[in-house]
């Protein structure tokens, strides 16, 4: 497995990601993962819609929880065809309760926990941490990247608005 050193940091200090760059124009690999009742998830479950896809290092943690909540905010203007999905390595337990507290009905989240099959197959697995970096990204109808964003500093928020731009255009 690939590694990238420095493309990310967490309060300054680098880190590595495993994994290949997903980059515009490439189709996105597939990826299983749990949703909140345990059942797995693919990439394929949610072929034909406009995916905005988040990963995020945990839902608990103050910057993932104000990123989540902005785009479940921002999924109901959006439409039937675009999905927002929140990919980070919380037990599906604690996802499951988090955004019930939170009031979370718009994005789908979904944990990585297990195999960290997503982490890898998307290059945003943190080696030293087994956590998930902040990425955004967002797929076309087919499957293809339209756009991709890592943010630099992980305790940093991403581009929602170019994210958001993007997946406006695709509809």
């Amino acid at each position: 497995m690939s590694e990238r050193k420095g493309v990310v940091t967490i309060f300054g200090n680098p880190l590595t990601l495993l994994g290949p760059e997903l980059t515009v124009g490439t189709k996105a690999p597939d990826f299983t993962v749990l949703d909140n009742d345990l059942n797995p998830k693919t990439l394929a479950d949610y072929a034909g819609k406009v995916l905005v896809v988040a990963a995020v290092p945990s839902l608990d943690t103050p910057v993932c929880d104000m990123e989540t909540r902005r785009f479940n905010t921002e999924a109901s203007k959006l439409g039937a065809d675009v999905r927002i999905l929140t990919i980070s390595m919380d037990l599906p337990f604690a996802q499951k309760r988090w955004c019930a507290a939170a009031g979370i009905d718009q994005v789908v989240t979904l944990s990585d926990h297990r195999d960290a099959a997503f982490g890898q197959a998307w290059g945003v697995l943190i080696k030293e941490l087994r956590l998930l970096a902040r990425a955004v990204f967002v797929l076309d109808g087919e499957g293809v990247v339209r756009h991709a964003q890592i943010v630099p500093e992980v305790t940093h928020e991403p581009d929602y608005d170019a994210a958001l731009a993007v997946a406006k255009t695709l509809v």
